[in-house]
């Protein structure tokens, strides 16, 4: 009886200690949070006379690195980049300097968020070693933000950097040396500060340097400055516009595409439809017959001419100042054919022209070869415009909400460069009620003076709307396609009704872009009102009002 007795408790007991195994696991208590810290250096932090080539960083706990080179700002710039070890999991840094340290000077290494513990990854934000090779530490700064000139946002890691003005400056210091001071706004900033600085004489500019190279490559990064030197001390707060250059024109050697057309390939220049290269091909002695186009969304040009029977051609490319020779090789290959293709489908909204697209130019139109149905019944008119740089032809007709539209092209109404003819073409169109769209109308309020362009766009900075003003200030944006907009201007100076970029060396400003503070919300069947005061950095929020119900009726010429 006693064995069985025990035999039950020994049972019980080891059900119960499962069962409590069971109930929890243990979790290593609260999660690290706490960032590592420097425990020692040698040298010193902010130690003066500095004459040696090796520091070393101790902290409390193991770090990592972590985008050392993106996040690591030496300032003054060094020639030659130090090494830094270990890059695995330690208590220590060694930074071994390689460069020759100017006299006199402080230096200040801004590790940003690079430092972290090994564990949890919590960041030693902007940790700075400091050290001067003189008596004093340099104690002077200056700080202020960036902004992009043309864009809504200024982009991540942008370098701020300072050339000092002495006798050896001149204006190409930012295309051939490294800076006297530099910091970075890093990735999620927009402001900068630039401390240690001395008292002096500079030169403010701030780069998105693509190859961190500290200098200035016009073709690959923006620039922002200020006309003005500045003097150190002060406490202003500056705000510096990056803009990307625009180029001057500059072509590459021409490539043989087909048969009967070229590659040329080119730097630079801008509305180049207004203002294109002039372009000789010869054979010999024989000036041959060519047509220009662009390629779309490329910094590219094609040269179109009839086939012949040749080795090369010389082709002389001029524009401005530019002059360039080229002889192009040419071999026996297929030649280019018309084909004719449309990015309409089916619906044609409102704001949009309808066009088709001929994959080699076109010289002669048939018009009384091109029809344009209406419900399958009536014949409308229609007019026709032909962008022969782009290659694109706009057939134009006044349209109505809900109604079925087709055109037709019977064979020989297009024509192209060799004299090639479509065959029948048609194309169903159709347009949707007046209240699937919406209607924006923008008060603009204390405009500095006129023109201004007026733009809608989206997220991407891609223009869907545009407006040019001389002097009026509602512009009415009718029958939109419901989406979310941004809304900007831009201060058209030199009157050519596009966006212009500055110069770096003409010290010349980009036009001036003002956003509207919010996004605005244009929904299908209602009317936003928007006052826009482009003097003020936040504006009252849109008001909306469903059609029909809007006080005052509905504004005169506007569905």
């Amino acid at each position: 009886m006693l064995k069985n007795n025990l035999r039950y408790i020994s049972i019980l007991l080891l059900v119960l200690i499962v069962s409590c195994a069971k109930r929890g696991t243990i979790t290593g208590g609260l999660k690290d949070t706490i960032a590592p810290t420097l425990k020692a250096s040698f040298p010193k932090n902010y130690s003066t006379n500095f004459k040696g080539d090796e520091i070393k960083l101790v902290f409390d706990e193991y770090i990592k690195l972590k985008n050392l080179n993106k996040q690591l700002i030496i300032s003054p710039p060094m020639k030659q980049e130090p090494l830094i070890l270990p890059t695995s999991a330690s208590r220590y840094l060694t930074i071994k300097i390689k460069d020759t340290l100017q006299a006199n000077t402080t230096y200040s290494f801004n590790f940003g968020q690079s430092i972290a513990d090994n564990n949890e990854g919590n960041a030693y934000n902007q940790f700075k070693y400091i050290f001067s090779t003189g008596d004093y530490i340099d104690s002077l700064a200056i700080g202020g933000r960036i902004k992009d000139a043309h864009d809504i946002e200024a982009e991540s890691f942008v370098s701020v950097m300072l050339y000092e003005v002495n006798k050896s400056y001149n204006d190409s210091i930012v295309f051939n040396d490294s800076p006297r001071y530099i910091t970075n706004t890093l990735d999620s900033l927009k402001t900068f500060r630039l401390e240690n600085l001395k008292a002096g004489k500079y030169l403010l500019v701030a780069m998105k340097d693509q190859n961190s190279n500290n200098k200035f490559n016009p073709k690959e990064d923006k620039i922002g400055f200020r006309k003005e030197f500045i003097t150190i001390p002060n406490d202003t707060v500056y705000e510096i516009e990056l803009f990307k250059e625009t180029l001057d024109f500059k072509s590459f050697k021409p490539t043989q595409a087909s048969g009967n057309r070229l590659f040329l390939g080119y730097n630079g220049a801008q509305n180049l439809k207004e203002k294109q290269p002039k372009i000789v091909v010869k054979s010999n002695s024989q000036v041959l017959e060519t047509i220009i186009t662009q390629i779309p969304k490329k910094d590219s040009l094609q040269i179109w001419y009839k086939p012949l029977k040749i080795d090369s051609l010389a082709v002389s490319v001029s524009k401005d100042k530019y002059l360039q020779d080229f002889i192009v090789k040419i071999k026996d290959q297929k030649k280019d054919t018309l084909n004719i293709s449309t990015s309409i489908n089916g619906t044609l909204n409102f704001r949009d022209r309808f066009s088709l697209d001929a994959s080699t130019p076109l010289v002669k139109f048939d018009d009384s070869k091109i029809k344009l149905i209406v419900n399958d019944s009536t014949e409308l008119p229609f007019k026709r415009e032909y962008d022969v740089f782009n290659q694109k032809l706009y057939l134009d007709f006044d349209k109505e909400p809900n109604k079925k539209y087709n055109f037709k092209l019977l064979p020989g109404a297009l024509t192209d460069f060799y004299e090639k003819s479509n065959d029948t073409l048609s194309y169903k169109l159709e347009t949707k009620a007046a209240a699937d769209y919406g209607n924006l109308r923008i008060q603009l309020q204390n405009v500095k003076y006129f023109p201004v362009i007026v733009e809608l766009t989206d997220a991407k900075g891609d223009v869907l709307a545009s407006e040019y003003t001389d002097f009026k200030t509602i512009v009415d944006f009718n029958l939109l396609n419901p989406a979310v907009y941004n809304l900007r201007i831009i201060y058209d100076e030199n009157k050519n009704k596009i966006y212009d970029s500055g110069n770096f060396l003409e010290k010349r400003y980009s036009e001036e872009v003002i956003y509207f503070s919010k996004e605005i919300d244009v929904r299908a069947n209602w009317d936003v009102d928007q006052a826009f005061d482009v003097s003020l950095p936040y504006s009252p929020e849109p008001k909306k009002k469903e059609k029909g119900k809007s006080q005052g009726g509905k504004p005169e010429n506007r569905p």
